[in-house]
């Protein structure tokens, strides 16, 4: 995928130069979990930036803390909530053992990153993208509404992202489940534990989160989701949405994709989502401007890609 794989194998099929990449790009995602929860458990940040473990710490202990605080509104009976360490950092523990939980706050670390990078080098906003601007203006009501309620979960995202928080209402389903399931561990009455479970579950609607609300927008958009595979006119959050529903894969593996280590995976996801090549070479100098693609990928065409791609999910990737 690199300009030195390609020279140094002038001669290799396209397909076989992908391949390998999408193979060393697999080792690196099943090193993530076990590394970063080596790294939120130790002081040794030398793999991983600070910045990804301060936000993972963060939004993880915020996620304890919601749940604490739901516990206290449901008569757990805690003193106060300026909760200690020995309440917060046992739940914080439990869930960064759920490398399921960990894998999606990291997606969203690094999709943050993303935004701030692409906002400083290309003044790409990080609510408010050319499309969006657009939905919102939509003489569609449904499209303008989902527009609007989308700027404003894209604002409390940023906000949150600034604090290293995460909404406990906007995780995805699964991993709300087993953010809840981890309350159970809590010392805390029984009864406080059904309670706060039952409210929790109650005021739980996927559908008004923010990634929800991306998936129905660019579901909406039908034959016209190709824009949003533009990441300068889509913005980081919009795109990354179209990207994993184009290429049939999670959303948080798209946002893993644009890491450095996955340029293959990139490359491929976009084809399989239909990305023509132009489009493909504008996503690579807006994300990676000091990465080619290899020789003769415009060859490959779509379905070829999705191949690979799902070869590599079957595989583990």
């Amino acid at each position: 995928m690199s300009e030195t794989n390609v020279q140094a194998r002038p001669d290799a099929a396209v397909e076989t130069v992908l391949r390998d990449e999408l193979t060393h790009g697999d080792a690196v995602i099943g090193t993530i979990a076990p590394i970063l929860r080596h790294l939120l458990a130790n002081d040794d940040h030398s793999l991983f930036s600070d910045e990804i473990i301060a936000r993972l710490r963060g939004m993880s202990a915020h996620v304890a803390t919601q749940l604490l605080d739901a516990l206290d509104d449901a008569g757990a009976g805690f003193a106060t909530r300026d909760y200690a360490a020995d309440l917060v950092q046992p739940l914080q523990q439990r869930l960064a053992e759920q490398a399921a939980f960990l894998a999606h706050l990291h997606a969203l670390a690094v999709e943050w990153q993303l935004t701030e990078r692409l906002q400083a080098r290309l003044a790409i906003d990080p609510a408010l993208s050319p499309l969006l601007q657009s939905l919102i203006a939509s003489t569609d009501a449904g499209q303008a509404s989902g527009g609007m309620a989308l700027l404003a979960a894209q604002v409390r995202f940023a906000q949150a992202q600034r604090r290293m928080q995460v909404a406990l209402g906007e995780l995805p389903p699964e991993l709300f489940h087993l953010a809840l399931e981890a309350m159970r561990t809590v010392d805390a009455p029984a009864e406080a534990i059904e309670r706060a479970l039952a409210t929790l579950r109650a005021n739980y609607d996927e559908g008004r989160s923010r990634i929800g609300l991306m998936t129905r927008l660019v579901m909406g958009l039908g034959g016209g989701a190709s824009a949003a595979l533009s990441i300068s006119h889509a913005g980081v959050g919009l795109f990354l949405t179209a990207l994993a529903l184009g290429a049939g894969i999670d959303r948080d593996l798209a946002a893993l994709s644009t890491n450095e280590t996955q340029l293959a995976r990139l490359a491929l996801a976009l084809s399989a989502a239909g990305a023509r090549i132009e489009m493909v070479e504008e996503q690579f100098l807006a994300i990676h401007p000091d990465i080619a693609l290899p020789e003769g990928f415009e060859q490959l065409g779509a379905d070829r890609a999705a191949a690979l791609l799902a070869r590599a999910v079957a595989a583990g990737g």
